[in-house]
């Protein structure tokens, strides 16, 4: 095994497993990438390895088995992270999920599970109800590992939520754990980050920290002396890892980052633009990641018409609020977009909330998302139920018209989460073309116009076949992403000085 000097090693099949916690200065440091390398960098040395997150405030999220045998969620960056730790996603691993629905109200999903009473709860009263569930779940995975890599969630020193507070440092201090503290460099004000967040901690919290990584630095690492040495006299804390800028390192960004960068194939001439629309309350972004490696394609995250009139494919995302992310569209003229968009004959995708926007009519007797009128561009309408639907899909597409032909036959897996059901219309049931369009209904639709097709299969792209069908190209695996995240943590932590 490797001994690095920035990073503990566990002892195999010593119980309770060792703890390694990534805190961060912020939201969007970087803790769940840096979260992700150290597990699959701990599995690359032999241990036994499982990720952990107490709560994640996430819309991105991957269905996994539940201990009871039904279908639940947790957090994409959690699964990912189990994928990256070689063991299989678990519940545990991400306890409580918030999936926010407005500015100031969120679905709970507590072990898998959309929770009711926690929703309705108030934020600082869900702590004393669920944070012994949560602590019983990192116990549990201890007393079956031997190292938990732990991500805390925006900033451990936010001394408003301090007191009930269940994901960062009571978390750490119930597991002694080893805590890295992550500032995004790239940003600014770094040093005054890591410093400010250390201080504001109780001082038996402070010595938990055990080392400051800089993330997302371009440069030279020559110039950030002295501040690191001075950093230590003052705090204690070595500064463990400098980590540079990953572009196009092949997995999603954090939730709310839309980065293009290094989406048009490494510098290729691009072929294909491709036009996602970022309506506020965008979900399951996570599954566009492979088309963002596609060589010839680039991906453009669309807020105004002018994106979409310029692109060769609009996709319309899954949505938390798809009633109201169609309302801001049509506040922003992007409906109107879209339809003439399908009009010159352009590809539109929709997935999931997408797929419900391009039908006819959104329905809800049960006050779950809200009534409107949909783009109409697919003879359906969906009915919203209060019941969710959460499970893993495997399926052959059908035989599918131009301009998706290509996708005819191809063997898919993904999941859905979803409200809404969504059926044809009664007319197009009844009528010459019931044999074609109920081959289609259920899980996948193709419009009267061709060029429109809708599907509640989330991870479409996450299928090499799919992306070979449509691009005759292929996407980088993730156990290569991976492989490449080990030899980084072995070189970055590596060349600090101890």
């Amino acid at each position: 095994m490797s001994q690095l000097i920035h990073l503990p090693q566990p002892i195999p099949g010593q119980r309770p497993a060792l703890c390694v916690m990534v805190l961060g200065t912020s939201s969007g440091a970087g803790k769940s990438w840096v979260t992700t390398a150290l597990c699959a960098w701990y599995r690359a040395q032999g241990y036994k390895v499982a990720p952990f997150k107490a709560q994640n405030m996430s819309n991105n999220a991957r269905v996994v088995a539940t201990p009871d045998g039904k279908w639940g969620e947790i957090g994409t960056a959690q699964y990912l992270q189990a994928l990256a730790a070689g063991c299989v996603p678990d519940v545990r691993m991400n306890p409580l999920l918030l999936k926010p629905e407005a500015d100031t109200r969120s679905q709970v999903v507590l072990f898998g599970q959309v929770h009711d009473e926690l929703s309705a709860m108030p934020w600082r009263g869900r702590s004393l109800k669920v944070w012994p569930q949560i602590a019983q779940a990192l116990d549990d995975l201890r007393a079956e590992n031997d190292v938990i890599v732990i991500e805390g969630a925006g900033s451990p020193a936010e001394i408003n939520l301090h007191a009930s507070d269940v994901v960062n440092m009571r978390v750490a201090r119930h597991c002694n754990a080893h805590c890295l503290l992550i500032s995004d460099i790239d940003r600014g004000g770094a040093f005054a980050h890591l410093y400010g967040t250390w201080a504001l901690l109780p001082q038996d919290e402070q010595k938990l920290i055990k080392g400051f990584v800089l993330n997302k630095f371009r440069g030279d690492a020559s110039l950030l002396a002295p501040a690191p040495q001075m950093l230590e006299e003052k705090t204690g804390v070595p500064t463990v890892a400098c980590i540079p800028m990953q572009f196009a390192h092949g997995l999603p960004e954090e939730d709310g980052v839309f980065d293009d960068r290094g989406s048009n194939g490494a510098g290729q001439a691009v072929h294909t633009t491709i036009a996602i629309v970022a309506y506020p309350r965008i979900s399951n972004l996570d599954e566009f990641q492979p088309l963002l490696q596609v060589p010839g394609v680039r991906v453009v995250w669309a807020r105004s018409p002018a994106q979409i009139a310029a692109a060769d494919w609009v996709i319309l995302p899954g949505s938390k609020a798809t009633a109201a992310d169609l309302a801001w569209m049509r506040a922003q003229g992007l409906d109107a977009a879209v339809v003439a968009h399908a009009n010159t004959g352009k590809r539109v995708l929709g997935i999931c909330g997408g797929l419900q926007m391009l039908g006819e009519a959104l329905i809800d007797l049960h006050g779950v998302d809200g009534n409107a009128a949909g783009l109409g561009l697919l003879p359906a309408a969906t009915l919203f139920a209060q019941e969710k639907t959460v499970k893993p899909t495997r399926f052959a597409l059908p035989a599918l018209q131009a301009p998706w032909q290509a996708l005819s036959g191809v063997e898919v897996t993904g999941y859905e989460i979803h409200h809404g059901q969504t059926q044809l219309r009664q007319d197009m049931q009844a009528g010459a073309e019931a044999k074609a369009a109920e081959l289609l209904t259920g899980l996948l639709w193709q419009g009267g116009n061709p060029v429109v097709l809708g599907t509640y299969l989330h991870g479409l792209f996450e299928n090499a076949a799919v992306i070979h069908a449509l691009f005759g190209e292929g996407a980088p695996n993730l156990e290569d992403v991976f492989t490449r995240m080990v030899q980084g943590v072995g070189q970055w932590f590596a060349e600090m000085p101890a």
